[in-house]
């Protein structure tokens, strides 16, 4: 299935400290301590390594201690600077690039009194331009799965519930370019059991409002325009629509058209790299009024952050490090380091989703429900979880068996599959239902 096909058209402690410091984190950083203290691999890397996570953890700490000291975050922002660049050296070196540039943000936000873009607690994403946008996407999803195995697990999930359904309706959460829907309408057309091609009916939920709200909505009328065109070459009878959140991006049920005799799906991929930021308020609303809705099924793929920490910004920074630690490590299998194709996917994607992940948790007042688990909120609302079948697992580990070895799939329950790299878990897609008994 190719989803290309539709986008075309405190300062440095010693070394014990550390080992103790970091001893109940991540294994990729438990690996790097001990590399450090035998010796091995590259040595002088390694120690800079080290050295560059010690530096942004001090600045961490000196912005938001018992006593925050501005001025000593912004020396060690100075420092840190001196040392690295997004464009260029290791792979460690880069992404400490980001998170200076996302802590000496959240420093000039917060010396401005809360005011300018970068304050806005990560709503704000860089623009960019879209052939640039759209070549980083490609790349991305050509030289890693995050992409592919959330929508491919998502679309045999769906093509399992609406086998025998002549009129299947996808409510689409954040359908962006509908990369999605390219390999799920190729796969009802070439079918062979069943009834015929059942009529396909996607349903895009989209931002009202001003400003980026108008950019929303004209750029899901040309994802809509794209996949009509594509249905159409395919012999798959289609019908697109829009359905707009109110103002405060809040989800009213009443607002969606909906057909006696059609199969509701209600999808919700949340928080790709190639995402823009959806808050939880919205989030809930939408899985809340969907519920109402008695869906036949909801997908829902979400990153595997960890739990909320209690160490406040300074917990939450260090594992928010972990994660884009391991996918710049995972990255690295991919693209050649010092490659312009990785570059442009760091810049276009990783760099702000870093910015706006350690905005929000910096903020005085934390969102509700941020780092939350919305799997587990699912259940706790009442929705039913649906066995992943085993079909889907092993489409899964095909799926991974394209890309380096380092990658894996864990079925975590018996309704989620996680994927991850090496011990990291980075991304996770389940599958519920409102509805009683078998599909």
């Amino acid at each position: 299935m190719d989803e290309n096909v539709v986008v075309q058209q405190s300062i440095r402690p010693s070394s014990h400290e550390v080992h103790e410091e970091y001893n109940d984190f991540s294994p990729e950083y438990n690996m790097m301590i001990d590399d450090e203290a035998a010796g091995a691999g590259a040595g002088g890397e390694d120690l800079k390594g080290m050295r560059l996570i010690h530096l942004l953890m001090a600045a961490a700490e000196a912005m938001a201690g018992a006593s925050k000291c501005r001025e000593l975050a912004r020396v060690i922002l100075v420092r840190l600077k001196e040392l690295v660049s997004p464009s260029d050296g290791t792979n460690m070196e880069r992404l400490a690039a980001y998170f200076t540039d996302a802590l000496q943000a959240l420093l000039d936000g917060a010396a401005a009194g809360g005011h300018g873009k970068q304050a806005l607690g990560g709503h704000y994403k860089e623009e960019h331009h879209q052939t640039d946008a759209l070549a980083a996407f490609q790349l991305l999803q050509d030289m890693s799965p995050y992409v592919k195995f959330g929508h491919f697990t998502a679309n045999q999930a769906i093509l399992e519930a609406v086998t025998h359904d002549r009129r299947v309706h996808i409510v689409d959460y954040d359908i962006m370019e509908g990369i999605q829907w390219a390999s799920l309408m190729q796969a009802l057309v070439s079918r062979k059991d069943g009834p015929p091609t059942p009529h396909l009916r996607i349903t895009a939920v989209s931002r009202s409002g001003s400003g980026s709200g108008r950019r929303s909505f004209g750029t899901i009328q040309e994802t809509g325009r794209r996949l009509t065109a594509f249905a159409a070459s395919l012999g798959q009878p289609f019908s697109f629509h829009q359905c707009k959140l109110d103002a405060d991006e809040a989800f009213r049920p009443s607002s969606l058209k909906l057909v006696r005799g059609e199969a509701l799906i209600v999808n919700c991929m949340l928080h790709l790299p190639h995402f823009s930021y959806r808050a939880p308020d919205s989030i809930s609303s939408f899985l809340s009024g969907a519920k109402t809705l008695n869906p036949r099924l909801i997908t829902l793929v979400e990153e595997e952050m960890g739990p909320p920490s209690d160490g406040g910004f300074v917990g939450r920074f260090i594992d928010t490090l972990h994660h884009y630690s391991a996918v710049y490590d995972s990255l690295e299998a991919g693209f050649p380091m010092q490659s312009r194709a990785r570059a442009l996917v760091e810049r276009v994607f990783l760099g702000p989703r870093i910015t706006g992940s350690l905005a929000r948790i910096y903020r005085a007042r934390e969102e509700a429900g941020e780092g939350y688990s919305w799997g587990q909120w699912l259940g706790a609302v009442g929705l039913r979880p649906i066995s992943i079948s085993f079909a889907n697992h092993c489409q899964a580990k095909l799926l991974l068996g394209l890309y380096n070895d380092g990658y894996s799939v864990e079925e975590l329950t018996s309704n989620k599959l996680v994927l991850g790299w090496k011990s990291r878990r980075l991304l996770s897609a389940s599958i519920w239902t409102s509805q009683d008994g078998d599909l």
